[in-house]
């Protein structure tokens, strides 16, 4: 089992970008794809970002597209969600999550291929 823990959420007007930050402890990090989820008020849980295990592949929520950037960075065991652009849509509970499966081959964008959460970090976009 991986511990997650996120931080860098915020307050942000519109416009504005914050950075996310998820380090991870209990398990090999390199080996595993790595997720973002958001829920917003009143919102289904939705996926957000994900990246490979490498790092070299990268996947993304269609509104997120050129205004989100994820990235990680395996000697320090965090991956990162940059957010620029941001929209008051964008508010919600962010949520890091690792892959269940080791060496996944297609990037996984459904809860139910991610098998560790965090406990979440806010994000509000304020217009």
């Amino acid at each position: 089992q991986v511990q997650l823990v996120e931080s860098g959420g915020g307050l942000v007007q519109a416009g504005g970008s914050l950075r996310l930050s998820c380090a991870a402890s209990g398990r090999t990090f390199s080996h595993y794809a790595m997720g973002w989820f958001r829920q917003g008020p009143g919102k289904e849980r939705e996926f957000v970002a994900a990246i490979s295990s490498s790092g070299f592949s990268t996947s993304y929520e269609d509104s997120v597209k050129g205004r989100f950037t994820c990235s990680r960075d395996n000697s320090k065991n965090t991956v990162y969600l940059q957010m620029n652009s941001l929209k008051p849509e964008d508010t919600a509970v962010y949520y890091c999550a690792a892959d269940s499966r080791p060496f996944r081959l297609r990037l996984g964008t459904t809860g139910a291929d991610f098998g560790s959460w965090g406990q979440g970090t806010q994000v509000i976009v304020s217009s």
